[in-house]
């Protein structure tokens, strides 16, 4: 993982953001918050945030989907880029990572746009679909647990509409799917994933490199 554009010169990547960033203060204050945290690197970088928020702006999107909040910068920056009724369901295990997150949420005042489901993702894609939500979302990112990553993707083709896109995060992995020599489980599993989508025709695709990697999948 990774909390800047892979390959990129620090003064070259200094620069990208000097130019293009456009980073609200509250997003700021969390970044450098959760810097300060342990698990800080599991942030996503700010110039990705900015992408996502202008996907969700381009798609015209008002109901959301987020798989892996942590402590919540994905979530507030597309909450940030909704309209007024626009929604964001977002799923995580943690209360511990969560509660920065809604500390956040609170300050920026989108607390009431974000459903915050507590619980192991699958369990809430699920309950989504037996509550006949199926295309009914616009977007979807997904950040959560790598090796569940297919089933969080077959799962959320379902909930988005045709037309929507499904964002996927950390498909380079630091690169570790490039090397033959790196055959840990969660390395493999990406490859593999990685490898579907690219003969997947349910969908449109593009991988940008981006931070970690990102996958842009439109369902057709």
């Amino acid at each position: 993982m990774t909390t800047q554009t892979l390959g990129l010169e620090q003064n070259l990547y200094d620069y990208l953001l000097s130019v293009s960033l456009r980073e609200p203060k509250i997003l700021t204050q969390l970044r450098q918050e959760t810097n300060q945290h342990p698990m800080g690197r599991m942030q996503i970088a700010p110039e990705q945030g900015q992408f996502l928020a202008l996907l969700v702006q381009l798609l015209g999107a008002k109901k959301t989907l987020e798989l892996g909040v942590f402590t919540g910068y994905s979530s507030l920056v597309v909450a940030l880029a909704l309209p007024p009724e626009g929604k964001v369901v977002a799923c995580d295990v943690s209360e511990e990572f969560t509660a920065i997150a809604r500390r956040y949420w609170q300050q920026a005042g989108v607390a009431d746009k974000i459903h915050l489901c507590i619980a192991p993702a699958m369990e809430t894609l699920d309950q989504l679909l037996l509550a006949k939500q199926a295309e009914t979302f616009d977007f979807a990112f997904i950040d959560a647990d790598k090796s569940k990553y297919d089933d969080y993707y077959e799962r959320s083709l379902q909930l988005v509409r045709p037309g929507g896109v499904i964002a996927i995060d950390n498909v380079l992995w630091s690169g570790r799917v490039a090397d033959p020599q790196v055959q840990d489980n969660r390395t493999k599993k990406i490859r593999a994933f990685n490898q579907k989508l690219h003969q997947d025709t349910r969908i449109s695709l593009s991988l940008i490199p981006i931070a970690d990697g990102l996958t842009l999948a439109l369902k057709n």
